[in-house]
C-alpha cells in the first residue's frame, strides 16, 4: 500500500495496540469481578458506566474506586488479589474487540501490515484471553506488563514489540488510550494516536498528552494511515 507514506515519515509496517481500553473493551468483565468482590464484602454493587473510565488503571484503579483510598496496606492488597482472582474465573464472558476492531485487524493483514500488542496487564491474563478471542496467532508480538522488567511509560516495551514484528521502532504506529501509552510511543519515536473512544475519565487531559492524533473509532487508524493526518 504506497499510500502508507506519511508525508516525509517511513512507511508504517506494524501497527501495535494496547490492550484494555484500545483493542478490547473489558471494561464489563473487569466491572463483574470488582462487584462480586464488593458483594462479598456486603457493599452495594457498582454501575458499569461509574467504574468504565478507570478499567486501564488495572487492579489497583478498581479496588480504589470500590472501597476509597483510605485503606489499611494489607486489606488493600488482599482485596486487590481476590479482584483479580475473581477476574482470572471470569476473564471472558462479555469482553469483545470493540465495534470495527476486527475489520481493522483484518484490514491491516490484507495488507501486509503487521499488528501486535503492548500492554501493562500482566501475562497470566493477557495471553488466555487472547486465546480466547482466537487473537494469539494473528499478533506478531505480544508483550505483557510482565514480559521485561520494564514497563510503560519505559518506551522498552515497544521497542521490543517492533523488534518482533521485524521493524523498526520509527516504523511502528502505537494506539493508545491512557497518558502511559501515548508517552512511551513518543519516547520510542512511534508515531502516537489517542484511542478517545477508550477508558478515559472526565479529570484526565488527554489534549496534553501528545498524540500525533485522536481516533474516535477503530477503524479511523486505517484513514489516518491513508491520509497521514
Amino acid at each position: 500500500m504506497a499510500t502508507l507514506f506519511q508525508n516525509n515519515r517511513p512507511l508504517i509496517k506494524t501497527v501495535l495496540f494496547d490492550l484494555d481500553g484500545t483493542l478490547l473493551d473489558t471494561a464489563p468483565d473487569m466491572t463483574n469481578a470488582l462487584n462480586r468482590l464488593l458483594e462479598e464484602e456486603g457493599k452495594q454493587p457498582l454501575s458499569y458506566e461509574f467504574c468504565r473510565d478507570h478499567v486501564s488503571h488495572g487492579s489497583i484503579a478498581m479496588v480504589t474506586l470500590g472501597f476509597g483510598d483510605q485503606q489499611d496496606t494489607v486489606e488493600f492488597e488482599r482485596r486487590r488479589q481476590r479482584f483479580l482472582d475473581l477476574y482470572e474465573k471470569n476473564l471472558c464472558v462479555d469482553t469483545k474487540l470493540f465495534d470495527g476492531m476486527d475489520e481493522t485487524l483484518s484490514f491491516l493483514e490484507e495488507n501486509a501490515i503487521h499488528w501486535g500488542v503492548v500492554t501493562n496487564k500482566p501475562a497470566y491474563l493477557t495471553n488466555p484471553l487472547l486465546d480466547a478471542l482466537d487473537l494469539t496467532k494473528r499478533a506478531c508480538s505480544i508483550v505483557s506488563g510482565d514480559t521485561i522488567s520494564q514497563r510503560k511509560p519505559d518506551p522498552a516495551p515497544l521497542y521490543l514489540a517492533a523488534n518482533q514484528c521485524g521493524c523498526l521502532a520509527t516504523e511502528c504506529l502505537y494506539v493508545g488510550d491512557a497518558e502511559r501509552d501515548i508517552e512511551a510511543g513518543n519516547r520510542a519515536n512511534m508515531i502516537t494516536l489517542l484511542a478517545s473512544y477508550g477508558y478515559i475519565d472526565q479529570l484526565q487531559t488527554p489534549v496534553r498528552w501528545g498524540a500525533n492524533g485522536v481516533i474516535e473509532h477503530p477503524e479511523e487508524v486505517l484513514e489516518w494511515l491513508h491520509s497521514g493526518e
